[in-house]
């Protein structure tokens, strides 16, 4: 008897292959069969089975094992969504994008607008970019419909080589907790840290475009996900992390050298450039912020600027700001206070300007005392949607390197680069209100500085990694 069913076992096992399991597909979830290693394939290779097409109308459909979306003119942009959503999860899948004139993208626990588009839907969430363009952001992350860029990859500038054009490109993508990370072709891209949006759909996008892209076609295969056991993939540590938690470093930052500046609750760390404490008056430390008051207008005529009691040389700082209507402040580095003023400390300044309302925005020299520039000397990039809207928070960074490099960042765009002590910086400086001053802005070392302006500005999110 047993012999009996030994030998029907060994009849079936042609057709089953290695293992009877394979025989049996788990078909739960609306989706294909779970595969290998805990994966489960999202797309069955055949059908669009587990997906519906919301948005735009561009068509999706199924060729040589693809899912295929055609680009179409006179349709917003268009989703090809899951049907099933999901919290922490880590998917694969390989991308290819016909043209550069457009780009496409992948999302993650995202949502729909039900009424928008007419009743098909307007899909809002993070976006893992697909860009072919010139600017190669691909595998940063977009927040579609609703925040713009959150990790555009000018804060890591490495990465825009990973992706090879008019080919099939990998993309990881691993959403777990509050942290999403990416990768194309093996690369490791964008590393953001959210505070919203646990779970949600999984979607393909074909971009709305122009006339001339009309039938380009983007193709999407390979799509499998890992909902269960989930094991993150090494990130290096050198790689930048947009973290949107306010006031709060995780782990790749503490093992990155990042140290925070304000602790969300106290004024420790900083005093008054005129002493040894906080100023009494003038600041305030509430709700997460420590915020310069409205007084009136002026330079230092309230509580003054506030200074780190530590002193920097070469760094990576990050801070937050948020304007009320018509301020102005700045955050300052290579503060010495060896040169004698009577209004705001004397320093390499980041300028904090609402460009719209404030005078100063059209003083200077073409532009440059202008929101991001370096005050009076260089104007900032001026692409207005690296912008956020006054009232809201605007993440800014400041990146001094060894050889004396210096960029400055508006969130995540990268806005000027300059050589401190160079020949042109200081022919900058020779045509600028600081003129006055010797070796202006060449310190080896100074303290960094929030300025009272006289304007309402808050402050929060500051943190700095000391580079040797």
């Amino acid at each position: 008897m047993i012999m009996n069913y030994v030998n029907s076992f060994k009849k079936l096992l042609p057709a089953c292959g290695m293992f009877v399991l394979f025989c049996f597909p788990n078909t739960s979830q609306g989706q294909s069969p779970t595969t290998k290693k805990g994966w489960k394939n999202l797309f069955d290779g055949k059908s669009l089975q587990g997906w519906k097409a919301v948005g735009g109308n561009a068509p999706y459909t199924v060729q040589d094992g693809a899912i295929v979306g055609t680009m179409t003119k006179g349709t917003p942009n268009s989703f090809l969504i899951t049907e099933q959503e999901y919290g922490d999860f880590i998917l694969e899948l390989d991308i290819k994008l016909e043209g550069d004139q457009t780009n496409s993208g992948v999302q993650t626990r995202s949502h729909i607008d039900a009424a928008a588009n007419n009743g098909r839907g307007r899909v809002y969430g993070r976006q893992v970019e697909v860009d072919p363009s010139a600017r190669a952001w691909t595998g940063g992350i977009y927040d579609e419909a609703r925040r713009s860029w959150l990790y555009p990859l000018d804060l890591n500038e490495k990465a825009k080589t990973a992706y090879k054009k008019e080919q099939f490109n990998h993309m990881r993508i691993e959403a777990i907790g509050d942290e999403l990370r990416t990768w194309i072709n093996g690369v490791p891209v964008a590393y953001v840290v959210d505070t919203i949006d646990a779970s949600g759909f999984i979607g393909l996008q074909v971009h709305s475009v122009p006339d001339a892209q009309d039938g380009k076609k983007v193709y999407f295969k390979n799509i499998r996900i890992q909902t269960e056991h989930l094991k993150p993939k090494a990130f290096p540590k050198d790689v930048y992390v947009v973290n949107l938690k306010p006031n709060v470093l995780n782990e790749a930052e503490k093992k990155a050298g990042y140290k925070l500046l304000f602790d969300g609750s106290s004024s420790e760390g900083w005093r008054s450039v005129g002493g040894d404490a906080f100023p009494s008056k003038g600041w305030e430390v509430k709700n997460g912020e420590i915020k310069v008051l409205r007084s009136d207008g002026g330079e230092s005529t309230n509580g003054g600027d506030i200074i780190t009691k530590d002193q920097f040389a070469v760094f990576d700082l990050s801070f937050e700001f948020k304007l009320t209507p018509g301020a102005n402040s700045g955050v300052k580095y290579f503060v010495t206070l060896k040169e004698k003023t009577s209004g705001s400390a004397i320093g390499l300044e980041y300028q904090v300007l609402d460009d719209e309302k404030h005078p100063d925005a059209k003083l200077g020299r073409d532009g440059n005392r202008t929101l991001a520039s370096l005050y009076d000397l260089i104007t900032s990039n001026r692409d207005a949607r690296a912008r956020r809207p006054i009232g809201e928070w605007n993440r800014g960074r400041v990146v001094v390197t060894a050889d004396n490099q210096v960029t400055h960042y508006l969130n995540g765009v990268k806005m000027l680069s300059y050589e401190r002590g160079s020949q042109a910086f200081k022919d900058l400086v020779a045509i600028s209100k600081y003129k006055g001053w010797e070796k202006f802005g060449e310190a080896n070392t100074g303290h960094l500085l929030l300025q009272d302006h006289g304007d309402e500005v808050s402050f929060r999110s500051i943190k700095v990694k000391k580079v040797k």
